[in-house]
């Protein structure tokens, strides 16, 4: 079987799950259209730029786009993209591979990660807490004016074209359609990650990683943290901007980790610090939880911050550290059950041979592994 990852590498899931699923004997590619300052693996870079304006760069996108269609047995989309469509255009060809591919009785799959499908005004109007608001995401204007609507076009005309549709935030539930269905991170090799857990030290670290300040609530944090640094002896470290490498390394140094208060969910760094057997604080939008299993919300042990209450949980946090070596256990076995990218594409392989499959991932007892 051969399987086509592409045509962008969003939090290096794509790439996680190809290698995996190549573990498995699957002859998986990922192929992106461009590369990113992150500079993220992948088996072939088509451009060098999100937005060619030459017809070389265009024509060679739509060429590799539309023989994938041929070359390939299943094909897997991700962040509501193809390779003759990027979020934006307007084109009589977008799609065309994707619809082509179809035509051809090909196995098509899509992952949905974010802004590709969730809608800023309806986010904004549902929740009392989003990023989709003027003083959080610098597009939302901009979603409000054209990206919603190219978003409810994507839910109505090409996610029914797919034969499985994945999300990876439980929000996106809202506005994937009743077929699509939560997915777990499988974004990092949980097993060439050590287990190191939080230290016993006088002045405990705290970390936060913000990709995006604003969106991930970064002045609220801090602000948080600079009062509650009156009544706690601790120190913060802000880590932006970093190589991956030496960012793991300020990771593996923290004894508590602040991801993110505005998503309503956690992000792919928190699942690297959890199988490191760091305690993790997040907004969880509780109300979202209705659709991922009832086992995994079940056992999720992200610390739980209220956006509007962030002193007083923070507070509540840092007088229970006694806890946290044992949060740290409990979050490794976590990532080990439900983010392990090996049980992911082992779920995921008999999706592809069989569409109608259920997504199961299996324990190790199950797997057979130790």
């Amino acid at each position: 079987m051969k399987i086509l990852h592409g045509p962008v590498n969003v939090g290096n899931q794509p790439w996680v799950l190809s290698r995996e699923e190549r573990k498995l004997g699957l002859a998986s590619d990922l192929v992106v259209a461009f590369d990113t300052w992150l500079n993220y693996n992948a088996d072939k870079v088509l451009t060098s730029e999100a937005y060619p304006r030459g017809i070389i760069p265009k024509l060679k996108r739509a060429a590799f786009g539309l023989k994938s269609a041929f070359d390939y047995d299943v094909i897997h989309y991700y962040f509501g993209q193809s390779y003759l469509y990027r979020a934006g255009q307007d084109s009589l060809v977008n799609f065309a591979d994707l619809k082509l591919a179809k035509r051809l009785g090909k196995r098509i799959f899509m992952t949905l990660q974010g802004c590709d499908i969730r809608q800023a005004g309806a986010s904004n109007a549902r929740n009392a807490t989003t990023m989709c608001a003027p003083d959080g995401c610098s597009a939302y204007a901009t979603c409000l004016a054209t990206l919603d609507a190219l978003r409810q076009q994507l839910a109505d005309e090409i996610l029914p074209l797919c034969d499985r549709v994945f999300y990876l935030n439980p929000e996106l539930g809202h506005h994937a359609g009743a077929r699509a269905e939560f997915l777990p991170y499988a974004s990092c090799d949980i097993h060439a990650i050590t287990p190191e857990p939080p230290a016993k030290r006088a002045r405990p670290v705290i970390l936060h990683a913000p990709s995006n300040p604003s969106i991930k609530g970064t002045r609220e944090i801090e602000a948080a943290l600079a009062e509650l640094g009156n009544e706690f002896a601790f120190d913060y470290v802000p880590v932006q901007g970093l190589p991956h490498e030496e960012a793991m390394r300020l990771y593996r140094d923290a004894d508590l980790v602040i991801d993110q208060i505005k998503a309503g969910w956690y992000g792919g760094f928190a699942v690297e610090v959890m199988a490191m057997g760091k305690p993790v604080a997040a907004y969880i939008r509780e109300e979202d939880l209705r659709f991922v299993r009832e086992g995994f919300a079940r056992e999720l042990p992200v610390l739980r911050l209220r956006p509007h209450h962030l002193v007083e949980d923070i507070r509540a946090i840092l007088a229970d550290r006694a806890q946290w070596a044992d949060i740290g256990v409990r979050s490794r076995a976590f990532v080990e059950r439900w983010h392990d990218p090996a049980k992911i594409a082992l779920a995921m392989k008999r999706c592809y041979e069989a569409p109608d499959a259920p997504f199961a991932i299996m324990r190790d007892s199950e797997t057979g592994t130790a």
